[in-house]
C-alpha cells in the first residue's frame, strides 16, 4: 500500500515545532496517531495546528520548515497500519 498524504489545509508558513526553542512535533519514523500533532501552519498570526488523519509511521516530511506552503501542498506521507 502507498503512503497516505497529510496535505496542507491552507496557505501559510509551515513550522515543525511549537516554537523555536521546541523540538519538532514528529520526526522521520515516528509512529503517530490519528488526532495527533503534526505541524503548525501560521496565517495571518494564526497558529493552526495540523493533525494526522490516519494512524501510522512517518515516512516523509515534504517541507522545511518556516516555509510558505500552500494549499493543498503535500506535508508529510505517513504509512497507515
Amino acid at each position: 500500500a502507498g503512503a497516505h498524504i497529510i496535505p496542507s489545509p491552507i496557505v501559510g508558513t509551515f513550522y515543525r515545532s511549537p516554537s523555536p526553542d521546541s523540538p519538532p512535533f514528529i520526526e522521520v519514523g515516528d509512529r503517530v496517531s490519528q488526532g495527533q500533532v503534526l505541524c503548525i501552519v501560521e496565517a495571518m498570526k494564526l497558529m493552526n495546528e495540523i493533525e494526522s488523519d490516519v494512524s501510522g509511521i512517518v515516512v516523509e516530511v515534504f517541507a522545511a520548515n518556516a516555509q510558505a506552503v500552500e494549499f493543498d501542498e503535500p506535508l508529510f506521507a505517513i504509512k497507515t497500519d
